[in-house]
């Protein structure tokens, strides 16, 4: 699709400076963030999402009526805004321009919590089940050949992180090899350089990639199943102050999502629309569903949120992103910034929550209460 889609972590934390003071904020010590007016009930609200393949049922959401006619349930507008940079929409978000918005969960801990948003995982929407590949040219055929290369890649982006989980599951570490920081819209034109024999990216550009007969894919994603989360992220005190904005994201998601799977005309359409919108064919579009894991009802996600799982993928996260000092300039350990997962469970400072995975609404929509 020639698309950016995902997740140059370095590059969005300079724009998240430059934008936050161009708002005239700055990032909050802890004791002032907790002591930051709480948000009021309204009835307007604004969401950022960009293209990828698990966030296109938002675009249908909206295009279809299905958002608004749940926004219209609860008696509120949804005004739902694509940003062409990925990184510019989580910018905005933390500077408070969207009230929610599409990221995954790699860049919901080390962007707005990281710099002092509190921030809620309303919906957790699909993992990435080999979206997201290792790949290698030439002579190299199997993982332990990617050592002494140079490898190109989103440098701190969740390229960046499967390579280090590639590594660790071959006995390997980051010093032996070299990282090229490539962006995600050259690296297909970079793997094709007679110089370069290793590449880490995520579809359309992966696929691309494997289209050269000399590619030889040999880690993705599928090997490390439930940690590279795609979601829809609201702004805590928003979200308390604002049920009904949960419920209805909630009840469009999981319609939309109904819609969009059913083995009949009308999914075949939801989807021919998802896939035109992101800028490829219903056989592009599925090539890349194929790959993507789809919490597809309600009882799927909640099983997800509540398990173990999340927890331990989460705990990766944060080790990767205090290694690489992408967890926020004053944090001097990977406690630093709490994370919150349901029945209470905690990661890191419970005096310093500032990422949440709320089951609560999941449960509403499951429940059908809503």
């Amino acid at each position: 699709m020639g698309i950016s889609l995902k997740k140059n972590c370095l590059r969005t934390l300079l724009l998240l400076t430059l934008s936050l003071a161009v708002a005239g904020l700055s990032v909050l010590p802890t004791a002032a963030v907790e002591a930051a007016a709480p948000a009021a009930e309204r009835t307007s609200f604004n969401v950022a999402w960009s293209i990828y393949v698990g966030w296109m049922p938002w675009d249908y959401a909206d295009r279809s009526g299905i958002l608004k006619k749940w926004a219209d349930k609860y008696g509120i507008k949804i005004k739902l805004t694509q940003i062409n940079e990925y990184v510019e929409s989580i910018n905005q978000y933390t500077a408070g321009t969207f009230d929610a918005c599409a990221m995954t969960n790699m860049d919901a801990l080390t962007i707005p919590a990281a710099g002092g948003v509190d921030s809620t995982a309303l919906i957790v929407g699909d993992y990435s089940n080999g979206n997201d590949g290792v790949v290698l040219k030439g002579k190299g055929k199997t993982l332990a050949d990617i050592k002494g290369q140079k490898v190109n890649l989103v440098e701190l982006s969740v390229s960046h992180y499967l390579l280090a989980r590639a590594l660790n599951s071959a006995g390997m570490r980051e010093r032996d090899l070299k990282i090229i920081n490539t962006s995600d819209a050259d690296i297909v034109a970079a793997f094709s350089a007679p110089g370069t024999t290793a590449v880490v990216t995520w579809k359309p550009q992966l696929s691309a990639v494997l289209a050269d007969p000399a590619a030889q894919l040999v880690f993705d994603s599928s090997k490390i199943p439930g940690e590279i989360l795609d979601l829809m992220v609201v702004k805590t005190d928003i979200l308390n102050a604002n049920p009904k904005f949960g419920k209805a994201l909630i009840g469009a998601w999981y319609e939309t999502l109904a819609v969009m799977f059913k083995a009949d005309a009308a999914g075949r359409a939801a989807q021919t629309a998802m896939a035109k919108a992101s800028g490829t064919d219903l056989a592009g579009f599925g090539l890349q569903l194929a790959t993507t894991h789809v919490f597809a009802t309600p009882a799927d996600a909640f099983a997800f949120i509540t398990a173990d799982s999340v927890l331990k993928s989460m705990d990766s996260v944060r080790k990767f992103s205090f290694d690489h000092g992408i967890l926020g300039q004053s944090a001097s350990s990977v406690d630093a910034v709490g994370i919150q997962f349901s029945a209470g469970r905690i990661l890191g400072d419970g005096r310093n929550l500032k990422l949440r995975f709320d089951s609560a609404y999941t449960k509403l929509a499951l429940d059908g209460a809503l």
